[in-house]
Protein backbone atom coordinates (compact mmCIF):
# COMPACT_ATOMS: atom_id res chain seq x y z
CA UNK A 1 0.00 0.00 0.00
CA UNK A 2 1.56 3.01 -1.19
CA UNK A 3 2.48 6.02 1.67
CA UNK A 4 -0.42 8.23 0.65
CA UNK A 5 -3.25 5.85 0.30
CA UNK A 6 -2.49 3.78 3.88
CA UNK A 7 -2.39 7.78 5.43
CA UNK A 8 -5.78 8.10 3.63
CA UNK A 9 -7.07 4.73 5.17
CA UNK A 10 -5.60 5.38 8.57
CA UNK A 11 -7.26 8.68 8.29
CA UNK A 12 -10.27 7.59 7.21
CA UNK A 13 -10.45 4.78 10.06
CA UNK A 14 -10.18 7.38 12.91
CA UNK A 15 -13.10 9.43 11.79
CA UNK A 16 -14.85 6.46 11.40
CA UNK A 17 -14.38 5.45 14.79
CA UNK A 18 -14.74 8.60 15.87
CA UNK A 19 -18.41 9.19 14.28
CA UNK A 20 -18.94 5.40 15.91
CA UNK A 21 -18.04 7.17 19.40
CA UNK A 22 -20.01 10.31 18.78
CA UNK A 23 -23.32 8.39 17.85
CA UNK A 24 -22.63 5.98 20.72
CA UNK A 25 -22.96 9.16 23.28
CA UNK A 26 -25.71 10.67 21.08
CA UNK A 27 -27.49 6.92 21.64
CA UNK A 28 -27.76 7.71 25.20
CA UNK A 29 -30.86 8.95 27.09
CA UNK A 30 -30.50 12.69 28.25
CA UNK A 31 -31.57 13.25 31.69
CA UNK A 32 -31.94 16.59 32.66
CA UNK A 33 -31.80 17.71 36.79
CA UNK A 34 -33.14 21.22 37.17
CA UNK A 35 -31.60 22.96 40.83
CA UNK A 36 -33.60 25.16 42.70
CA UNK A 37 -31.00 27.49 41.96
CA UNK A 38 -27.59 27.21 39.86
CA UNK A 39 -24.20 27.46 42.04
CA UNK A 40 -26.24 26.85 45.85
CA UNK A 41 -23.32 24.15 47.62
CA UNK A 42 -26.12 22.38 48.22
CA UNK A 43 -27.38 22.12 44.25
CA UNK A 44 -23.61 21.61 43.52
CA UNK A 45 -23.28 18.58 45.38
CA UNK A 46 -27.20 17.59 43.68
CA UNK A 47 -25.11 17.82 40.99
CA UNK A 48 -21.96 15.63 41.48
CA UNK A 49 -24.70 12.74 42.14
CA UNK A 50 -26.29 13.40 38.67
CA UNK A 51 -23.17 12.70 36.99
CA UNK A 52 -22.65 9.65 38.52
CA UNK A 53 -25.50 8.29 38.02
CA UNK A 54 -25.27 8.91 34.26
CA UNK A 55 -21.73 7.21 34.35
CA UNK A 56 -22.95 4.47 36.35
CA UNK A 57 -26.22 3.98 34.19
CA UNK A 58 -25.28 4.95 30.72
CA UNK A 59 -27.35 7.84 30.43
CA UNK A 60 -26.27 11.38 29.45
CA UNK A 61 -27.00 13.00 32.69
CA UNK A 62 -26.44 16.69 33.41
CA UNK A 63 -28.20 18.96 36.01
CA UNK A 64 -28.92 22.76 35.36
CA UNK A 65 -30.99 25.85 37.39
CA UNK A 66 -32.47 29.21 37.62
CA UNK A 67 -30.67 32.26 39.00
CA UNK A 68 -33.64 32.62 41.29
CA UNK A 69 -35.91 30.46 43.38
CA UNK A 70 -38.61 32.17 40.70
CA UNK A 71 -40.91 29.53 39.46
CA UNK A 72 -41.09 30.61 36.17
CA UNK A 73 -37.58 30.91 35.50
CA UNK A 74 -37.83 26.62 35.92
CA UNK A 75 -40.88 26.51 33.95
CA UNK A 76 -38.82 28.61 30.54
CA UNK A 77 -35.87 25.86 31.66
CA UNK A 78 -38.68 22.60 31.14
CA UNK A 79 -40.02 24.32 27.86
CA UNK A 80 -36.31 24.80 26.15
CA UNK A 81 -36.18 21.07 26.96
CA UNK A 82 -39.34 19.86 25.86
CA UNK A 83 -38.12 21.82 22.58
CA UNK A 84 -34.81 19.92 22.64
CA UNK A 85 -37.01 16.15 23.53
CA UNK A 86 -34.98 15.14 26.02
CA UNK A 87 -35.71 11.63 27.30
CA UNK A 88 -36.27 12.87 31.47
CA UNK A 89 -36.44 15.88 33.20
CA UNK A 90 -35.52 15.31 36.83
CA UNK A 91 -36.19 18.60 39.29
CA UNK A 92 -36.57 19.76 42.49
CA UNK A 93 -39.42 22.15 42.36
CA UNK A 94 -39.93 26.20 43.51
CA UNK A 95 -43.21 25.72 43.29
CA UNK A 96 -45.37 22.44 42.59
CA UNK A 97 -48.73 24.45 41.45
CA UNK A 98 -46.73 27.03 38.70
CA UNK A 99 -45.10 23.89 37.38
CA UNK A 100 -47.78 21.50 36.96
CA UNK A 101 -49.04 22.47 33.47
CA UNK A 102 -45.65 22.27 31.84
CA UNK A 103 -44.77 18.76 34.06
CA UNK A 104 -47.76 17.66 31.91
CA UNK A 105 -47.52 19.58 28.74
CA UNK A 106 -43.74 17.08 29.24
CA UNK A 107 -45.65 13.98 29.56
CA UNK A 108 -47.90 14.38 26.80
CA UNK A 109 -44.59 14.65 24.71
CA UNK A 110 -43.67 11.36 25.78
CA UNK A 111 -41.27 12.90 28.39
CA UNK A 112 -40.37 11.18 32.36
CA UNK A 113 -41.13 13.81 34.90
CA UNK A 114 -39.15 13.18 38.54
CA UNK A 115 -39.51 15.05 41.36
CA UNK A 116 -37.54 15.15 44.81
CA UNK A 117 -38.88 17.35 47.75
CA UNK A 118 -42.60 17.64 46.12
CA UNK A 119 -44.91 14.44 47.11
CA UNK A 120 -48.39 14.48 45.15
CA UNK A 121 -47.57 16.00 42.51
CA UNK A 122 -50.10 15.00 39.59
CA UNK A 123 -48.28 15.13 36.44
CA UNK A 124 -44.91 13.33 37.71
CA UNK A 125 -44.04 10.09 37.00
CA UNK A 126 -42.83 9.52 40.61
CA UNK A 127 -41.54 11.47 43.56
CA UNK A 128 -38.55 10.63 45.28
CA UNK A 129 -38.09 10.98 48.78
CA UNK A 130 -34.36 10.41 50.26
CA UNK A 131 -35.49 10.84 53.90
CA UNK A 132 -39.00 9.55 55.62
CA UNK A 133 -40.69 12.99 55.92
CA UNK A 134 -42.33 11.92 59.10
CA UNK A 135 -39.08 10.37 61.48
CA UNK A 136 -36.87 12.90 59.84
CA UNK A 137 -39.59 15.93 61.32
CA UNK A 138 -39.79 13.69 64.51
CA UNK A 139 -35.69 13.22 64.47
CA UNK A 140 -35.40 17.06 64.50
CA UNK A 141 -37.40 17.46 67.09
CA UNK A 142 -36.25 15.10 69.06
CA UNK A 143 -32.43 16.59 68.34
CA UNK A 144 -33.50 20.31 69.25
CA UNK A 145 -35.03 18.54 72.59
CA UNK A 146 -31.95 17.27 73.52
CA UNK A 147 -30.54 20.90 73.91
CA UNK A 148 -33.27 23.17 75.21
CA UNK A 149 -35.01 20.23 77.58
CA UNK A 150 -37.73 20.36 75.60
CA UNK A 151 -39.00 24.11 76.41
CA UNK A 152 -38.85 27.47 74.97
CA UNK A 153 -39.53 29.46 71.90
CA UNK A 154 -38.70 28.30 68.60
CA UNK A 155 -38.63 29.57 64.97
CA UNK A 156 -39.11 27.62 61.55
CA UNK A 157 -37.31 28.77 57.97
CA UNK A 158 -38.16 27.24 54.87
CA UNK A 159 -37.02 28.21 51.79
CA UNK A 160 -40.16 29.42 50.69
CA UNK A 161 -43.98 29.61 51.29
CA UNK A 162 -44.55 27.58 47.91
CA UNK A 163 -41.70 25.24 48.75
CA UNK A 164 -43.81 21.68 49.10
CA UNK A 165 -41.17 20.00 51.17
CA UNK A 166 -39.91 22.52 53.21
CA UNK A 167 -43.42 23.15 54.49
CA UNK A 168 -44.50 19.59 54.78
CA UNK A 169 -41.57 19.11 57.14
CA UNK A 170 -42.25 22.41 59.18
CA UNK A 171 -46.06 20.93 59.54
CA UNK A 172 -44.73 17.54 60.93
CA UNK A 173 -42.13 19.25 62.80
CA UNK A 174 -44.93 21.16 64.67
CA UNK A 175 -47.27 18.03 64.82
CA UNK A 176 -44.61 16.32 66.69
CA UNK A 177 -43.61 18.90 68.50
CA UNK A 178 -47.25 19.45 70.09
CA UNK A 179 -47.69 15.90 71.14
CA UNK A 180 -44.50 15.30 72.90
CA UNK A 181 -43.20 18.67 74.01
CA UNK A 182 -45.80 20.60 74.80
CA UNK A 183 -43.74 23.26 76.52
CA UNK A 184 -42.18 24.39 73.42
CA UNK A 185 -43.61 26.85 71.22
CA UNK A 186 -43.18 29.24 67.73
CA UNK A 187 -42.30 32.61 68.68
CA UNK A 188 -43.72 33.68 65.09
CA UNK A 189 -44.90 32.22 62.03
CA UNK A 190 -42.34 30.25 59.85
CA UNK A 191 -39.72 32.21 57.60
CA UNK A 192 -39.27 32.18 54.08
CA UNK A 193 -35.59 32.51 54.21
CA UNK A 194 -33.10 29.41 54.23
CA UNK A 195 -32.41 29.81 50.34
CA UNK A 196 -30.11 33.11 51.37
CA UNK A 197 -27.75 33.64 53.77
CA UNK A 198 -28.59 36.87 54.43
CA UNK A 199 -32.20 36.75 54.46
CA UNK A 200 -31.74 34.14 57.14
CA UNK A 201 -29.04 36.55 58.87
CA UNK A 202 -30.79 39.22 59.06
CA UNK A 203 -34.30 37.66 60.47
CA UNK A 204 -32.12 35.93 63.24
CA UNK A 205 -31.00 39.06 64.65
CA UNK A 206 -34.42 40.59 64.28
CA UNK A 207 -35.98 37.87 66.22
CA UNK A 208 -33.29 37.19 69.02
CA UNK A 209 -33.87 41.20 69.27
CA UNK A 210 -37.95 40.87 69.19
CA UNK A 211 -38.21 37.79 70.92
CA UNK A 212 -36.25 37.36 74.54
CA UNK A 213 -37.60 33.52 74.80
CA UNK A 214 -36.18 33.07 71.34
CA UNK A 215 -33.84 29.42 72.27
CA UNK A 216 -33.90 27.22 68.82
CA UNK A 217 -34.16 28.00 65.34
CA UNK A 218 -34.15 25.20 62.81
CA UNK A 219 -33.97 25.51 58.96
CA UNK A 220 -35.43 23.38 56.28
CA UNK A 221 -32.89 24.88 53.62
CA UNK A 222 -29.15 24.64 52.99
CA UNK A 223 -28.85 28.16 53.53
CA UNK A 224 -30.49 28.74 56.79
CA UNK A 225 -28.12 27.39 59.48
CA UNK A 226 -25.51 29.81 57.83
CA UNK A 227 -27.19 32.94 58.59
CA UNK A 228 -28.72 32.26 61.54
CA UNK A 229 -25.17 30.77 62.79
CA UNK A 230 -23.32 34.02 61.76
CA UNK A 231 -25.91 36.07 63.48
CA UNK A 232 -25.66 34.28 66.31
CA UNK A 233 -21.65 34.34 65.81
CA UNK A 234 -22.03 38.19 65.70
CA UNK A 235 -24.24 38.33 69.39
CA UNK A 236 -22.23 35.58 70.79
CA UNK A 237 -25.37 33.70 71.65
CA UNK A 238 -24.17 30.42 71.18
CA UNK A 239 -25.23 29.46 74.50
CA UNK A 240 -28.48 31.22 74.64
CA UNK A 241 -30.01 30.35 70.76
CA UNK A 242 -29.40 26.93 69.04
CA UNK A 243 -28.98 26.76 65.34
CA UNK A 244 -29.95 23.43 63.56
CA UNK A 245 -30.78 22.33 59.92
CA UNK A 246 -30.12 21.11 56.45
CA UNK A 247 -26.60 22.22 55.32
CA UNK A 248 -23.41 21.40 53.33
CA UNK A 249 -21.02 20.47 56.09
CA UNK A 250 -18.08 21.56 54.32
CA UNK A 251 -20.00 25.20 54.01
CA UNK A 252 -21.11 24.90 57.49
CA UNK A 253 -17.73 23.51 59.30
CA UNK A 254 -15.93 26.79 60.94
CA UNK A 255 -19.86 27.75 62.67
CA UNK A 256 -20.29 23.48 63.47
CA UNK A 257 -16.91 24.00 65.17
CA UNK A 258 -17.18 27.24 66.80
CA UNK A 259 -20.73 26.36 68.54
CA UNK A 260 -22.33 28.89 67.03
CA UNK A 261 -24.61 26.16 64.86
CA UNK A 262 -25.42 23.37 66.90
CA UNK A 263 -25.90 20.50 64.71
CA UNK A 264 -26.58 19.20 61.20
CA UNK A 265 -29.82 17.53 60.63
CA UNK A 266 -30.01 16.83 57.01
CA UNK A 267 -28.63 13.93 54.07
CA UNK A 268 -26.44 14.53 51.03
CA UNK A 269 -28.13 15.71 47.93
CA UNK A 270 -25.39 13.99 46.00
CA UNK A 271 -27.91 10.70 47.15
CA UNK A 272 -30.99 12.68 45.78
CA UNK A 273 -29.41 13.30 42.68
CA UNK A 274 -27.98 9.85 41.76
CA UNK A 275 -31.21 8.05 43.08
CA UNK A 276 -33.45 10.39 40.80
CA UNK A 277 -30.62 9.57 37.58
CA UNK A 278 -31.15 5.84 38.52
CA UNK A 279 -35.26 5.48 38.44
CA UNK A 280 -34.66 7.47 35.52
CA UNK A 281 -32.95 4.82 34.47
CA UNK A 282 -35.03 2.42 35.36
CA UNK A 283 -38.38 3.71 33.34
CA UNK A 284 -36.53 4.56 30.07
CA UNK A 285 -35.49 0.97 30.30
CA UNK A 286 -39.09 -0.17 31.35
CA UNK A 287 -38.24 -1.49 34.29
CA UNK A 288 -40.72 -2.34 36.89
CA UNK A 289 -40.53 -0.42 39.91
CA UNK A 290 -42.78 -1.73 42.85
CA UNK A 291 -41.85 -3.77 46.14
CA UNK A 292 -38.73 -4.68 46.02
CA UNK A 293 -37.15 -2.11 44.01
CA UNK A 294 -33.60 -1.12 45.06
CA UNK A 295 -31.37 1.40 43.49
CA UNK A 296 -27.63 0.11 43.90
CA UNK A 297 -25.39 2.98 46.09
CA UNK A 298 -28.08 3.60 48.12
CA UNK A 299 -30.33 0.18 48.70
CA UNK A 300 -33.72 -0.53 49.20
CA UNK A 301 -36.82 1.75 48.57
CA UNK A 302 -40.29 1.52 50.37
CA UNK A 303 -42.36 2.06 47.74
CA UNK A 304 -46.01 3.61 47.57
CA UNK A 305 -47.51 2.66 44.24
CA UNK A 306 -50.70 4.79 44.63
CA UNK A 307 -49.42 8.16 45.78
CA UNK A 308 -45.99 7.30 43.31
CA UNK A 309 -43.48 7.95 46.08
CA UNK A 310 -39.69 6.05 46.33
CA UNK A 311 -38.60 7.26 49.84
CA UNK A 312 -35.56 6.06 51.62
CA UNK A 313 -34.47 7.27 54.79
CA UNK A 314 -30.43 8.50 54.52
CA UNK A 315 -30.06 10.99 57.87
CA UNK A 316 -27.27 12.52 57.87
CA UNK A 317 -26.40 13.86 62.03
CA UNK A 318 -23.59 16.53 61.22
CA UNK A 319 -21.66 17.52 64.68
CA UNK A 320 -18.14 18.81 65.62
CA UNK A 321 -17.17 14.75 65.54
CA UNK A 322 -17.68 13.90 62.57
CA UNK A 323 -17.47 17.50 60.82
CA UNK A 324 -14.16 17.12 59.10
CA UNK A 325 -14.66 13.12 57.70
CA UNK A 326 -17.96 14.50 55.75
CA UNK A 327 -18.31 15.77 52.36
Amino acid sequence: MKTNALQNWLTAGCLGLMISASGALAAQPEVVNISKIAGMPWFNRMGEGVTQGGKDFSLNATQIGPSSTDAPQQVKIIEDLIAKKVSAITIVPNDADVLEPVFKKARDAGIVVLTNESPGQPSANWDIEIIDNQQFAADNVEQVAKFNGGKGGYVLYVGSLTVPQHNLWADLFVKYQKEHYPDMHEVTSRMPVSESIDDSRRTTLDLMKAHPDLNTIVAFGSQGPIGAGRAVKEKRAKNKVHVYGMMIPSQAASLIKSGDITEGITYDPATAGYALTAVASSLLKGENIGSGYEVKNIGKADVDTDKKVIKFHKVLLVTKDNIDSLY
